[in-house]
């Protein structure tokens, strides 16, 4: 049996922090995997902040962030390491995005991967996108490969991020993108009134729904448009934004509004591919998956035939950071980890660099 301990570390759209999970992987016909340590760092408002405003800076600023954020994991893992004192084999890491436009080939994760590296003594891998859009891909989704060989007992893997991304198999191939927004949607609301997120959607059950802005969410025009599609915060400032912004609704009744949006835009997407047969399971992950008012919502508006499944919370928690472990570990192995079922690519491809730790 093939067994590979690694620690793959996940930053999302939704900036709440860095998400560190030390994973076994092990292979004999079937692979497995086991989730032992974890760790969620916050990230400092400072950190926050310029993580958020980092789509604004230079070229050069841009890089000495991408340095400092690198340099700043490697401290963290090393710390983690050093707290449970761990055997590590490698780090697999996704770094934060900054820029995502694969129409323009585009799409810039910060974080460098010799910093990384040289910091925590081990090897890493990153850049896991970069090969793909160079076949004319998307870049994304990445997670749809783990999703195949970690959870296939599921009809549908839903992530619930800053973003919600869906994954499932259709006639023998992965299908995967991004549905449309998510927690970036409500943190942002949230935080006009002071708190960082609406916990368990409390706030936004009190709300009613406003139709106007409920319309005018759904009509947005990525919504009609056919995968391979990803999208991230940019399109949230230019699209989703002013439609939000246009209206002087209550928080309350806007969070709610959301919330519906939210589920009904998945809820669309999911009956779409739905098989005509009882008993369809799809696993819900991300914060979104803690979020009780946006569950039940959804449940309101799902096809009967298909069972919402909550797993445990280290997989709610991190399971993306678990799968950018699982595509290290592919990496390595030189394996297929990136499929152009779900990124449009010409070829299926096998992504990520390797970065050594080159001081004595």
């Amino acid at each position: 049996m093939e067994i590979y301990n690694v620690i793959g570390l996940m930053s999302g759209t939704s900036l709440d922090g860095l998400d560190i999970a030390y994973c076994q992987f092990s292979y004999n016909g079937q692979w497995r995997f086991k989730i032992l340590k974890t760790k969620h760092v916050v990230y400092e408002d400072k950190q926050k902040n310029e993580l958020k405003e980092a789509v604004k800076l230079s070229a050069i600023d841009l890089l000495a962030l991408h340095h400092s954020y690198g340099q700043w994991l490697g401290e963290q893992v090393k710390q983690f390491i050093d707290e449970e004192q761990l055997i590590v084999d490698f780090i697999a890491s996704h770094g934060h995005t900054v820029h995502h436009q694969p129409q323009r080939g585009i799409s810039c994760q910060i974080g460098c991967g010799q910093y990384l590296s040289n910091i925590s003594g081990l090897p890493v891998v990153n850049d896991f996108r970069s090969g793909d859009l160079a076949l004319g891909g998307q870049g994304a989704p990445l997670v749809p490969i783990g999703d195949r060989y970690l959870f296939g007992e599921y009809d549908f893997c839903l992530n619930l991020g800053g973003i919600s991304n869906i994954s499932f198999e259709d006639n023998g191939l992965r299908i995967a993108y991004d549905i449309g927004i998510a927690n970036m949607l409500l943190n942002y609301l949230s935080q006009k009134i002071g708190k960082p997120y609406d916990k368990n959607g409390e706030i936004a059950r009190h709300g009613t729904v406003n139709k106007v802005i409920f319309e005018q969410l759904n009509s947005l025009e990525y919504y009609k448009l056919t995968y391979p599609k990803s999208t991230g915060y940019e399109w949230f400032q230019a699209k989703i934004r002013p439609v939000i912004d246009s209206s002087d609704d209550s928080i309350e009744n806007l969070l709610c509004t959301s919330v519906h949006h939210i589920a009904y835009s998945i809820c669309q997407e999911v009956t779409s591919y739905s098989k005509n047969t009882d008993n369809q399971r799809l696993l819900v992950t991300g914060g979104g998956a803690l979020n009780t008012f946006l569950i039940e919502t959804m449940r309101d508006y799902m096809n009967k035939s298909v069972l919402i499944v909550i797993p445990e919370r280290a997989i709610i928690d991190y399971k993306e950071a678990l799968i950018f472990g699982f595509l290290g570990v592919l990496r390595k192995r030189h394996e297929i980890n990136i499929l152009r079922s779900v990124t449009g690519a010409t070829d299926d491809s096998c992504g990520g660099v390797f970065y050594f730790p080159n001081k004595k």
